[in-house]
């Protein structure tokens, strides 16, 4: 299915579709794609948004496990099987798009899309498929958009209790008033890590910013990108099932030498709350909070204690593949690499002191559809 595919079937939606299309064009709502390809994932998020208001509706929202990333860090390209397994989602995804009924679109490639040599392969996949070419993202932009769409909600959070709230036994303070900024958000993804600080930003604005590895754009964030994601680290350092303590060491080293680059550009002793993003982060919360399986709903917003992120990424590492694979709030995608995704988030806790995490399923994706109707740049035609 190529990019004319996707416009032919956004021609021919239903005359309920179009009805629909109309009422939303009088009350100021635009329907939008964001895709959002990653080093590890492949996701897409369909929402209606309402400039107006200032409100951001789901409509589908799908994650994917394509490993597009796989072997770049050794060998600097893409591998045909990782580009094919991509673009058959993609494909899958556009016809999903053009159902919709949806009036833009932008995928926003990160990581792994930045360290290839072939990525100008990538791009003309991408192009035939979806009709918009992708847009490959610094870290600092890729962590702009997590922070606006993991941060918006936040203020409204609060327990109808509004007390405090004592660690119940699967690691969550329930009871808890409202997380505080200025907000550390942390993005933990295949090939690379994400840090994001500053205040919540005004709803319905989204964030753009600056460029490059690490700055501080107009409106006080100061974000970076370091090349630890739990894809990368797994393929460099963590290769026997399960590591040995040597190999557990070496990845403690790359990552903690990334948190010190971090804490000498980013003030992070400022940040008052931490909120974890992507599907290393709330895997962990899931197992944290030992759900029998992926539980949307259960893990947004859930807070989950230091210790407790301690204690499973402990076990984790010292599970093999098969133990892992049977817990079934682990996607088999992920089963290899959650154990340095959750060595990733426990040494930066520990490192930064922070006693607790604000989990969020909103993020990145959330934040490319802001970017559509904020004017962000990149390839947002009409299809």
């Amino acid at each position: 299915m190529d990019g004319r595919a996707v416009r032919r079937g956004a021609g021919q939606l239903s005359e309920r579709t179009e009805v629909a299309e109309e009422h939303m064009a009088g009350a100021g709502l635009q329907r939008v794609a964001a895709i959002d390809c990653g080093t590890n994932s492949l996701r897409l998020l369909i929402a209606d948004v309402d400039v107006v208001r200032g409100e951001l509706a789901d409509l589908h929202r799908r994650m994917e496990i394509v490993r597009l990333g796989q072997g770049v860090d050794a060998t600097g390209r893409l591998a045909p099987e990782a580009l094919g397994r991509t673009f058959a989602m993609l494909q899958d995804y556009a016809r999903t798009i053009a159902d919709s009924g949806a009036t833009a679109v932008r995928l926003v490639a990160t990581s792994a899309t930045r360290d290839a040599s072939n990525a100008d392969e990538f791009a003309a996949g991408v192009t035939r498929i979806l009709g918009v070419a992708p847009e490959v993202v610094s870290g600092a932009e890729e962590a702009y958009l997590s922070f606006s769409g993991a941060t918006a909600e936040l203020g409204q959070l609060r327990d109808a209790s509004g007390e405090d709230g004592e660690e119940d036994k699967a690691g969550s303070v329930p009871g808890k008033r409202a997380p505080e900024p200025p907000f550390l958000v942390v993005d933990i993804g295949g090939g690379s890590t994400e840090f994001v600080l500053g205040p919540a930003p005004p709803a319905g604005t989204g964030v753009a910013g600056g460029t490059g590895a690490s700055g501080r754009d107009d409106r006080g964030l100061a974000a970076m990108s370091m090349n630890i994601g739990c894809v990368r680290l797994t393929e460099r350092h963590l290769r026997s099932d399960p590591p040995d303590q040597a190999q557990i060491a070496a990845a403690t080293a790359d990552i903690d030498a990334a948190l010190s680059k971090v804490a000498s550009d980013i003030p992070v002793a400022s940040a008052r709350t931490l909120v974890g993003l992507a599907g290393s982060v709330t895997t962990l919360t899931a197992v944290a909070l030992n759900l029998p399986g992926y539980d949307s709903a259960r893990i947004h917003h859930a807070r989950v204690s230091a210790s407790r992120i301690h204690e499973v990424t402990l076990s984790l590492l010292s599970q093999n593949h098969g133990e892992r694979a049977r817990n079934g709030a682990i996607h088999p995608g992920r089963v290899d690499v959650i154990g340095a995704g959750a060595l990733i988030l426990d040494r930066l806790m520990d490192r930064f002191g922070f006693a607790e995490m604000v989990a969020s399923e909103h993020d990145i994706l959330d934040g490319i559809a802001w970017s559509i109707v904020a004017g962000g740049a990149g390839s947002v035609p009409r299809l």
